[in-house]
């Protein structure tokens, strides 16, 4: 899909799309949750977050690392890890939880089919006229750009929130999520689609904790806190002078609290076959993050999990 090929939706249309939304938000959430711990931070993140986002379904994304056999086996363990935590904040899975692609895209222009894909897809297109669902990913993107391809008539439907590459002044773009989707996030930002761009060095890198923070203020907060404080311990080792970078909780935080990021509509990135970011100031706008107040995030997230606690005690 290039920029010839773009959905025609109107460029005040997608300006005013990517305005931050304000109300009651209608999130689907994108997640290659076993990948990392950060995914899991998220996903609690938008459950505790009622007064704002109503979530409506989680999708498990592939990925392949020293965590995974391959992508399919990567998505699997995603959505068992989604499970976990459903069961932990009792929030039943059926008709909820859906099975990602069980590969990267391969080929420009064809979709891989999923369930979740599918799902994204009608989800979108039930939406009333004027009302944006938005998809919340934090994955490699193809089931996202596979529901794009299947019905393109979604891009006038949807807002799409991506922590994906790198800051768009970085000396590459070859960040997880990315580097191993390189033609779905092609796809993506080529499409039309109204986009905020969450870059992850230079931007989202900012949220980092400690274990003595995830201890003091995660920890003993019901069974979903000790869950995340064991999956935060579990990353390293050695946490002698150690933090981690949450990474993923930015796409909720921007639904949340926008006023905690700097942002600016920039043209959609050109993604080169060398994984670097090109410009190209004729190409539609997107929303592109370019800082985050680290504290403002935690200590929403803190709060929310500790009211929720308190609420489970009551």
């Amino acid at each position: 899909m290039n920029e010839a090929n773009v959905a025609k939706l109107p460029e005040d249309a997608r300006i005013r799309r990517l305005m931050p939304p304000s109300g009651l938000v209608e999130l689907v959430l994108d997640t290659d949750a076993y990948n990392e711990i950060d995914d899991q931070f998220a996903i609690v993140y938008s459950l505790l977050a009622k007064d704002r986002i109503r979530l409506k379904a989680v999708y498990a994304a592939p990925f392949h690392n020293e965590l995974s056999d391959g992508p399919k086996d990567g998505m699997e363990k995603s959505y068992d890890e989604m499970i976990r935590i459903l069961e932990r904040m009792n929030v039943p899975h059926e008709g909820f939880a859906f099975r990602g692609s069980e590969s990267y895209l391969l080929e420009a222009g064809k979709p891989v089919e999923s369930e979740a894909a599918r799902d994204l897809a009608a989800r979108a297109m039930a939406m009333p006229d004027g009302e944006p669902l938005y998809v919340a990913a934090i994955g490699a993107i193809s089931n996202v750009a596979s529901a794009i391809l299947l019905e393109p008539r979604i891009i006038d439907k949807i807002v799409v929130v991506w922590l994906g590459g790198h800051a768009l002044w970085w000396n590459d773009a070859k960040e997880f999520n990315l580097a191993q989707d390189v033609i779905a996030a092609r796809t993506v930002l080529d499409s039309g689609v109204p986009l905020v761009l969450i870059p992850v060095m230079g931007v989202s890198s900012h949220l980092a904790t400690t274990l003595p923070e995830i201890n003091a203020f995660v920890k003993g907060r019901g069974a979903i806190g000790d869950f995340l404080a064991e999956r935060y311990e579990s990353c390293s080792k050695d946490h002698f002078g150690y933090s981690r970078v949450i990474w993923d909780i930015s796409t909720i935080a921007y639904l949340l609290q926008p006023e905690a990021m700097r942002t600016e509509l920039v043209p959609s990135p050109v993604l080169t076959d060398l994984v670097t970011w090109s410009r190209d100031a004729s190409r539609h706008l997107i929303r592109s993050v370019t800082y985050i107040n680290r504290d403002a995030v935690f200590r929403d997230f803190f709060r929310r999990l500790d009211e929720y606690s308190n609420g489970m005690e009551a």
